[in-house]
């Protein structure tokens, strides 16, 4: 079987891997140990977050005409994927969290929502809350002048209540 026909399968994973994705993230995973690796890879599993290492050539090859393409000139030395089709931030924010504990994990560069973002943005990036929390935020920010003016309403009825009794 030639090399070409072995590699064209694991192309193809990549491409259907990246197909749906609203992030994808470039991670250098150099130096980090067993124990971290699991763990960061565990942490992306529970998030819904697709994390896999592959050849920098064949990522080459499944990201050419996609929005992943401008991730090519940071494709060299060792390199893993972190996919989400679910919440755009969640790859950058995990890494970025575990990268704290694990100094040799680095984030080289990253796509969200077809924007290409390097080192720096990726961890701006990072810093915004998942979607849940900003949903949760919003409810509550809407939610707070309305229970603020219920509260006020009570008070003033309780008020006149108590004159109205005496």
């Amino acid at each position: 079987m030639a090399k070409v026909e072995l590699k064209q399968p694991i192309v193809a994973e990549i491409s259907e891997v990246i197909k749906d994705a609203q992030s994808v993230v470039l991670v250098d995973y150099r130096g980090l140990t067993v124990e971290e690796d699991t763990a960061l890879r565990k942490q992306l599993r529970e998030a819904g977050v697709n994390y896999k290492v592959y050849k920098n050539t064949l990522m080459n090859f499944a990201f050419k005409g996609t929005d992943f393409e401008a991730l090519a000139p940071y494709l060299n030395g060792p390199s893993a994927i972190a996919v989400s089709t679910e919440d755009a931030t969640a790859p950058a924010r995990i890494i970025a969290e575990f990268a704290k504990k694990a100094k040799n994990l680095e984030i080289k560069a990253g796509v969200v929502e077809g924007d290409l973002y390097d080192a720096k943005g990726m961890a701006a990036i990072a810093s915004i809350p998942s979607r849940d929390v900003l949903i949760s935020k919003l409810l509550g920010s809407l939610q707070s002048p309305i229970t603020n003016f219920a509260r006020v309403i009570k008070q003033i009825a309780e008020k006149d209540g108590e004159v109205a009794a005496e």
